[in-house]
């Protein structure tokens, strides 16, 4: 099993400035590379706390690739609707050339209506957009003379430069969150699967969905020899013991869920077709509260040997191929999640073989 940092900036002025989030986080994906960790993960978000301080992921991604020297770079992930499929065919491709071939290009569909209503896109068609948008990137990386006539974009032999050093391209991943189509399209598609952020409680559930993504992927590509490759990233924090682990994560926790809750309840009295589910989310939202209703299901807290303990569980119910550790919720200092890394890489990793 290969494991990596996944970054999400659920931080404001008031908690840390960008500048120094930004100087952490890089340290912090330096010490991975130094530590041998396989992945860095940044996601792309915009407007209010929940992922603002990072509208481009893909520059950041650039400034760890001049600071590490093996550690592969994942986008989790370029909101697709949000862009056109040449923009980012080729300025994913730069970071690619760049980092000397180190790039994964991870795709998520954006969830949240005020970022929709922001760039002036459709939220009823944002699926079949993400997933056209998706198509012709590839597309981009791998032909000459590239034709697209959709609803969303249309452009007549396009070529795409610079071209990637990876060939035929970036590895592929896309985010999928609780629809069963995703999950089969994205295996279908031979790519990799992302669930960013699933409840430990609902493991058994996302199980069910990973297996549909597992038997679309061998049942298109079994005879090609590829093989499914599954991430999960789920916040961490360790510490010496359970109860010093909990008396740091706990506020972390509450700040990040809060900014997630601000974000999420943007669905207040908003409804898409293509998104269901997610009007009766917001309203349950309202009423969760963390502290008393799941800190314990939302992270992995503890000393090393509880953490290991957690670990097998996710191991054993979701058999993922690589866990993405998100170490920079709430607006944590670097010493914070400096000391989690290096307590995971010489406490945990050997143990966990």
């Amino acid at each position: 099993m290969e494991y990596g940092v996944s970054l999400l900036p659920d931080c404001d002025p008031e908690t840390t400035t960008a500048s120094q989030y930004f100087q952490d986080v890089l340290q912090v994906s330096v010490l991975a590379d130094q530590l041998g960790l396989n992945y860095v993960k940044m996601t792309e978000h915009y407007l209010r706390s929940y992922g603002g301080y990072s509208p481009s992921p893909l520059a950041f991604l650039s400034a760890v690739a001049a600071r590490t020297q093996s550690i592969r770079l994942m986008t989790g992930g370029i909101q697709a609707s949000f862009h056109h499929p040449i923009q980012i065919a080729a300025h994913a491709a730069q970071v690619d050339v760049m980092s000397g071939g180190r790039l994964d290009v991870g795709f998520a569909r954006a969830f949240l209506p005020y970022e929709f209503e922001a760039f002036g896109v459709d939220m009823d068609t944002s699926r079949e957009r993400f997933l056209a948008t998706i198509e012709a990137v590839v597309r981009l990386w791998n032909e000459k003379d590239v034709t697209e006539d959709t609803p969303f974009f249309s452009y007549e032999k396009a070529n795409s430069l610079p071209a990637p050093v990876q060939q035929p391209g970036p590895p592929v991943w896309v985010a999928a969150l609780a629809t069963p189509a995703s999950f089969d399209w994205t295996g279908r598609k031979g790519f990799n699967l992302l669930i960013s952020s699933t409840q430990l409680n609902e493991m058994a559930r996302k199980r069910e969905y990973v297996e549909l993504y597992r038997n679309a992927f061998l049942e298109e590509h079994g005879d090609s020899g590829r093989k499914p490759k599954f991430a999960v990233s789920i916040p961490l924090l360790i510490a010496d013991t359970d109860e010093e682990a909990r008396d740091l994560a706990v506020p972390f926790m509450v700040k990040s869920f809060n900014a997630f809750k601000e974000a999420i309840l943007s669905w207040h009295n908003v409804e898409s077709p293509a998104y269901e589910g997610y009007t009766a989310m917001a309203r349950q939202m309202a009423s969760f509260d963390l502290e008393t209703d799941g800190l314990e299901s939302k992270a992995v807290v503890g000393s090393p040997d509880t953490v290991l303990g957690r670990i097998e569980e996710v191991r054993d119910v979701l058999g993922p191929d690589v866990i993405l550790w998100n170490l920079d919720f709430g607006g944590q200092s670097l010493e914070t999640m400096s000391r989690t890394l290096n307590l995971f890489a010489d406490k945990v990793m050997p143990a966990l073989g």
